[in-house]
């Protein structure tokens, strides 16, 4: 994707597509609380005849790219054009008659149940998810979207929401918030911190898979923030333990993201992304899927770097958790 074809996708549709949806309408205006923090009002503004967005509480604005620079944590284009691209077939156009669209959540009908269909649980087996641990941890929502039916997996966050995934489909049941997962008893000295969900799920897969009578599974707590966007919602629960276990992508949003973390708590930060360096995120590793397979634009120009100056790959290391 160019930068110019990123531009054509209007700002209004591709927050739609990621569960944010307008409060009001003025003129050209839509208002939207804000995607980069919780707010009881709204003081996000997109303007639909410019197609540029502005957010009053940051002072911040402008085209998509630097939406998804703020989305995203990252300032390095060839990146952002490839979440843009990977989030594109889900971005549908949105006929904003206001007065339905105002009275009218994004996603009506909810319907939230046990993770039991089939076509959920073949999705996630495909992805090398322990299915029995996924239906402890998730839910099966049916759903109407944009005036089609949809059912999808549905994980939890803190706020009542729902990150919302299928084969087809990638999104988020408002308010989007970070989930924690807090352990029954005493409380816990370790957190292990994930991007999303599927990461999490995988973590999980992992620990059984290689110790099945002692998994350790509820050793530590555990936060996902369903965003890097949300990091900063993060750091007051963090600061509660003694050791954070930061399993974030290899890639620019992870490692901002994972070296900001170090700044603040120091030593207590653990970069577990390390054991996992040859992939891009945890559940590329758990589907044997490394970087040279499923590779975002900076990580293109590192692995072509690198090639110019190395006979032979790095060897592949296992992963202990």
């Amino acid at each position: 994707m160019t930068t110019q074809e990123a531009k054509k996708i209007h700002i209004a549709d591709y927050l739609q597509s990621l569960g944010y949806s307008p409060v009001k309408q003025q003129g050209k205006s839509l208002w939207y609380k804000s995607p980069f923090r919780e707010e009881a009002e709204a003081s996000f503004k997109v303007n639909t005849e410019l197609n540029q967005w502005y957010d009053f509480g940051t002072g911040k604005g402008g085209n998509i790219i630097a939406l998804a620079q703020e989305l995203y944590g990252s300032d390095y284009v060839p990146y952002l054009l490839g979440k843009i691209a990977e989030q594109a077939p889900h971005v549908r156009p949105v006929s904003f008659s206001f007065r339905q669209q105002a009275s009218e959540p994004s996603f009506q009908h909810l319907k939230v149940g046990e993770l039991t269909h089939p076509a959920l649980l073949r999705y996630l087996q495909e992805r090398g998810i322990n299915t029995a641990l996924a239906q402890t941890e998730c839910k099966e929502l049916h759903f109407i979207h944009n005036g089609k039916p949809y059912f999808a997996i549905g994980f939890p966050n803190v706020a009542g929401g729902y990150e919302v995934r299928n084969r087809f489909f990638k999104g988020c049941i408002a308010p989007k918030d970070i989930s924690h997962i807090r352990q029954q008893g005493e409380p816990r000295n370790v957190c292990y911190l994930f991007e999303g969900f599927m990461d999490y799920l995988s973590f999980l897969t992992i620990r059984v898979k290689n110790n099945p009578q002692y998994s350790r599974l509820t050793t530590q707590d555990y936060i996902i923030l369903n965003s890097v966007s949300n990091l900063a919602k993060v750091e007051n629960l963090l600061a509660t333990y003694v050791q954070i276990g930061s399993f974030l992508d290899n890639d620019t949003a992870g490692r901002n993201a994972c070296e900001s973390l170090r700044a603040k708590f120091g030593e207590r930060l653990l970069d577990k992304s390390l054991y996992y360096r040859e992939y891009k995120d945890l559940n590329d590793y758990l589907c044997g899927k490394p970087l040279s397979q499923s590779v975002e634009p900076i990580e293109q120009e590192k692995q072509v770097q690198s090639a110019r100056r190395m006979m032979h790959p790095p060897k592949k290391r296992g992963l202990k958790m």
